[in-house]
Formats: structure tokens, sequence, C-alpha cells
């Protein structure tokens, strides 16, 4: 089997390259990025050891498929992932990148028959139906109270039945527009395609920064004794995510690699759930305890735009009709992106710390 994975040298990227190389030593994995983000270049060392090929390309550019050839999978993983972008910058780039990129990876999936698996992301559903769900606020989190209003939010988070209609950044807009543009290629040129719908995804290999990799980010600190903030919300750092481990992720890809015709035509949430889910309070209270430093949160109370007081993936449907559901715990995602930073510590205090 011949995969392509674009964005292959991101963190998700890189770590379905080599995680399915290693299972699959007969398999040929294609490694497709441009290198705009900081830290990829690393990952070419770990590619070239592990007989990967890598092709330095856009997805933007049509032209940069032409040196791939045939393949039989197209892992579509590259994406202009932050919530800010296009809010705090022109969005001419996460448009570009997100949507019309995305295009010419289904029109390559099209040349050679070949099977698509989007990652999507929790962020095609709208920030006002969401923040105007009823909450309950505890001692060091905000959560989902059983009574709620809208049809697709509960106390087990956010399902795939949230009414879609509404603002939701351009970062989730163009991830919802190449979704439903999947689902015409589906429809009117037998595409075979998965889609999922990820939540916040952490561990090993993520360079994380403030607005995309916040679980990194925040170990990073705490590694190196440098200070944080809590952002919005009052400052109290009650905000919480639920978080999926990279192996979670990849578990769920390499069954739509074998099995997509339980996936094609379908979209699935997936992310920790309440049970592998914290704020930035109790992320905290982990690093912590897992590095013995303590480090200054500030606070800062204004809210920012296109931020969530609570998201947990309602992970209902993909347990009941695929039997996937998610393994690691909080506690073992840090602990993996800890000793990651802990073994690579020169190499990564350039661009973590």
């Amino acid at each position: 089997m011949i995969i392509l994975i674009s964005g292959g040298a991101g963190f998700v990227g890189s770590s379905l390259c080599l995680k399915l190389k290693e299972k699959y030593p007969n398999y040929k994995i294609i490694a497709f990025d441009n290198l705009k983000r900081r830290g990829a270049e690393l990952n070419l060392i770990d590619f070239k050891k592990n007989n990967i090929k890598f092709i330095h390309g856009d997805i933007r550019n049509r032209e940069d498929f032409d040196e791939i050839g045939e393949i039989d999978v197209f892992i579509e993983a590259s994406a202009e992932p932050s919530v800010m972008a296009g809010i705090n910058s022109n969005p001419s780039y996460v448009i570009n990148n997100n949507f019309v990129g995305s295009v010419n990876c289904f029109n390559y999936c099209l040349k050679y028959d070949a099977k698509l698996i989007f990652l999507s992301t929790s962020r095609v559903y709208p920030i006002e139906k969401i923040e105007n769900a009823n909450f309950i606020e505890e001692a060091t989190r905000f959560s989902f109270d059983k009574n709620q209003t809208e049809e697709g939010i509960s106390n087990l988070g956010i399902s795939e039945k949230l009414n879609l209609l509404g603002p939701r950044s351009f970062y989730g807009t163009t991830k919802l527009s190449s979704e439903l543009l999947i689902q015409e290629y589906v429809e009117f040129y037998g595409l075979k395609a998965a889609i999922t719908r990820f939540g916040v995804i952490a561990g090993p290999r993520q360079m994380g920064k403030t607005d995309q990799g916040v679980v990194t980010l925040w170990m990073a600190k705490h590694y190196w004794k440098q200070p944080l903030k809590y952002i919005g919300y009052g400052g109290l750092g009650k905000q919480v995510r639920d978080i999926l481990h990279i192996e979670d992720l990849i578990s769920i890809v390499e069954k739509q690699i074998h099995h997509t015709e339980k996936f094609n035509g379908k979209i699935y949430n997936a992310g920790g759930g309440v049970d592998v889910s914290a704020s930035l309070l109790e992320m905290t209270s982990i690093c912590e305890k897992i590095t013995g430093n303590s480090i200054p949160i500030g606070k800062i109370q204004e809210t920012r735009p296109a931020d969530l007081r609570a998201y947990i993936t309602d992970n209902s449907k993909i347990k009941n009709e695929i039997g996937w559901e998610p393994q690691k715990s909080v506690e073992d995602i840090f602990n993996d992106i800890f000793n990651w930073i802990n073994q690579n510590e020169k190499q990564l205090e350039g661009i973590l710390k």
C-alpha cells in the first residue's frame, strides 16, 4: 500500500508517518509538507532513518503533486490549525491552505482512485451555541450541565447533532467547507472518504504554542520554569478542553485505512471525552506534580475572540458504531510529553522554551 500524508512533517502527520511505517514496514509512506511550521524540519531526520519518503511541497500548488505518482490512500493532515488565524491576521492564508489546498488533495484522490482520510476539527461547531449552553462552575473547572435546551449538547459534551448554523472562526469554517465539498465528491464522483472531527490533540512531537498545542506549551513552560497566563473567563483558569493522545488518533486512522467502508459517507466526533479532559487550572496541577516545578501564572480577565468556556467531545456515535474509545488518560498524555521534552531537551529548547 502507498500512503500519502499531507502536512506530513507536522505533529499529527509525522506521528502518523512513523507509527504506520513501524507497524506496516512494507507500506510505502510519503510525507508531503511545506515545512512552514517551526520545528517541522526536525522530523526529516527521523524520516530518513525510517525509510519514509519526504517531498517538499505545498497543497496549494497543484504542480507540487507531480513527483508523487500513484497512491492508494491520502491522509489530509495539513492545516493552518490556529483558531486565531484570519481573526488577528489576513484570512487569505487560512482560506487558501485549508480549503483551496484541500480541493487539490481531493482531485488527486480521484486521479488515482485513492481513499481519502480527512482530519477535520471540533471547531466546525458554532461558538455562540456552545457558549450559550448551560454550565456549572465547579472549584477547578466549568462543566456542561445535565439540563440543556440545544440538541447536540449534554453533560457528555458536544455531539454530531449540534446545529451548524452560526460563526465558528475562519479555521473552523474552512474545515467545514472542505467537509461539505467531500460529501459532493462522495455522492457524484464515488470518492471513498472518512471524515473525523477531532478535539484537542496532544502528545510527543508537538511544537506547542499559545494558539495551538496548549498542552505541550503548558508542560514546556513548567519544564523550563517560565511564566504563563490564564487568559479570559475572569483569569481563573477554569476553561476546559478534552484531550486526545496522538496514539488514540492513530488508532482511528488505522481503522479508516483498512476499513474505509465503515466510515464512508459518515462524520464522527472523536476526542478525549469527559474522562480525558482538563481545565487550565488542573493542567497546572498535573505539570507541577510531574516536573516538581511551580511557576508564576498571571491573570487576564478579558476573553479572547473565538474562545470557548468548555469543549468536551461526546464520543457516543463512534463508540457505538465503530467500537472506538480513547485509551490514554490525561496523566498519560502529560507524562509522555514530559519524557519527550526531557529526552530531547537540547533540540527542543530553542523551539519550545
